[in-house]
C-alpha cells in the first residue's frame, strides 16, 4: 500500500539563520514518521537577506522540499494562501518558518488525526521571549474577536495547524482578497479540537511582526469575520435617538419656564465633543469595511509567484 502524502506549508521572510535548523528539525520529523511520505513547501516571500540562496540549497539536497518565491512579500497570510494552491497531501500542516511552533508538535497532530479529527490547531498556553505590549494586543485581539464572532476564532488559536484535505480545500474555495487564514478555518468547521502548546522564542533572527502590522491585521481578522461592529453603530444610533428624543420634554419644559441660561455651556462643549469623537470612531469603522470591499472590487491576486524550485 502506497504511504498517505502530509504536506507541509511554512511562509518565510527574512529567516536566513532559522533555515537550517528547520529544515534539520523538520527531517527528523519526516524520517520518525515512517507510515507517512513528506513534501514540505517553503514559500519565500519577498526577503532581503540569503533565505533564497539558502533554500535552494536545501531544496536540491532534499527532494522533499519546494520552494517557491513570490515576487514580493504578501505577509503571512498571503504566503500560506500560495501553499495551499500547491499541496497535494491528505493532511496539510501550516506552520512559522522562526521555530515558534515546534516542528515535533507534527507528531501529535497525526495522532489526533489518525483519530477522526480533521482540523487539529496548537493553543498557546503562554508566550516566552514575548514582550508585554504583544502579549496584551494578543489578549485584546482574542477576547475581541471571540465576542464579534460568537466564539468561531478559539482563543489563544494559532495558524500552526494540521488540516484535512477536505478543510484545505474548502479553504481554498473562499475567493476572498482579504484573508485571515486562522479565521477561514475556524469559519469552515469541521470536527475541531485544539492542542496547548507553549511557544518558545524565535530560534534566530529579529521578529517581523511588529505592532502595528499586527493591530492591522488584528482588524483585518475581525473585520473580515464580522459585521457586528456595523450593528453596533446602528444600536448606538438608536440609543443616541431615543435619549435625545427623551431629553426634549423635560428640556423644553426648562425652556420655558425658566429661560435658556448660559451656564452650563462647558458641559456642552464636553458632550459635543463626546459625540463628534463617537462619530468619527463610526466613520472609521464604516471606512474599514469600505477599505475590505474595495479590494475585493479591484480582484487583484493573493499572491504572485517568481520562481520555484523542485517542483518537477
Amino acid at each position: 500500500m502506497s504511504k498517505k502524502l502530509i504536506s507541509i506549508i511554512i511562509p518565510a521572510y527574512n529567516e536566513e539563520d532559522c533555515i537550517d535548523e528547520l529544515c534539520r528539525r523538520l527531517r527528523n520529523v519526516a524520517d520518525s514518521e515512517i507510515a507517512y511520505d513528506f513534501e514540505i513547501f517553503i514559500i519565500e516571500n519577498g526577503s532581503v537577506d540569503r533565505t533564497w540562496e539558502k533554500l535552494q540549497e536545501v531544496a536540491e539536497l532534499d527532494l522533499r522540499f519546494k520552494i517557491i518565491k513570490l515576487s514580493r512579500n504578501f505577509r503571512m497570510d498571503g504566503g500560506l494562501t500560495a501553499g495551499l494552491n500547491y499541496v497535494n497531501g491528505a493532511a496539510c500542516v501550516l506552520m512559522t518558518a522562526d521555530l515558534q511552533d515546534p516542528p515535533e508538535l507534527i507528531s501529535d497532530f497525526l495522532r489526533l488525526w489518525e483519530q477522526g479529527y480533521e482540523n487539529i490547531y496548537g493553543v498557546i498556553t503562554k508566550r516566552d521571549g514575548t514582550g508585554p505590549i504583544r502579549k496584551l494586543n494578543s489578549n485584546l485581539f482574542y477576547f475581541v474577536a471571540g465576542k464579534l464572532t460568537d466564539g468561531r476564532i478559539p482563543r489563544n488559536a494559532s495558524d500552526f495547524r494540521l488540516v484535512d484535505k477536505k478543510v484545505y480545500e474548502a479553504v481554498k474555495g473562499l475567493d476572498e482578497r482579504n484573508r485571515f487564514v486562522r479565521g477561514l478555518f475556524a469559519w469552515v468547521g469541521f470536527k475541531s479540537i485544539g492542542v496547548p502548546m507553549v511557544r518558545p522564542p524565535r530560534f534566530a533572527g529579529v521578529s517581523n511582526a511588529h505592532s502595528w502590522k499586527v493591530i492591522d491585521l488584528a482588524f483585518k481578522g475581525i473585520f473580515a469575520n464580522s459585521y457586528k461592529p456595523l450593528k453596533l453603530i446602528t444600536v448606538f444610533g438608536i440609543l443616541m435617538s431615543g435619549i435625545s428624543f427623551l431629553s426634549i420634554i423635560p428640556l423644553s419644559i426648562i425652556w420655558l419656564l425658566k429661560g435658556v441660561p448660559f451656564a452650563g455651556f462647558g458641559t456642552l462643549v464636553a458632550v459635543a465633543l463626546l459625540v463628534f469623537g463617537l462619530l468619527s470612531l463610526m466613520l472609521g469603522i464604516i471606512s474599514e469595511y469600505v477599505g475590505l470591499i474595495y479590494e475585493e472590487v479591484k480582484g487583484r491576486p493573493n499572491f504572485i509567484v517568481s520562481d520555484t524550485r523542485g517542483l518537477g
